[in-house]
């Protein structure tokens, strides 16, 4: 497993948490809290693009 630096996790209501991590490689990481073993993992860069999009409301829909 990566040497990945877990960021806290940012949660909504209930138990719906999600961690965001990189590591020393220029990997990004995300994982359900709790659950890290089982990550998403992509480019630092298509993280930083990742929260761009959602900070423009490109995901908004997802939303309900």
């Amino acid at each position: 497993m990566a040497d990945i630096n877990w960021e806290a996790p940012y949660c909504g209501a209930g138990n719906n948490c999600y961690r965001i991590g990189t590591d020393g490689s220029g990997n990004s990481y995300i994982a359900v809290a709790g659950a890290e073993e089982r990550y998403l993992t992509d480019s630092a860069e298509a993280l930083r693009q990742l929260i761009r999009d959602i900070k423009d409301g490109k995901a908004d829909h997802l939303l309900g």
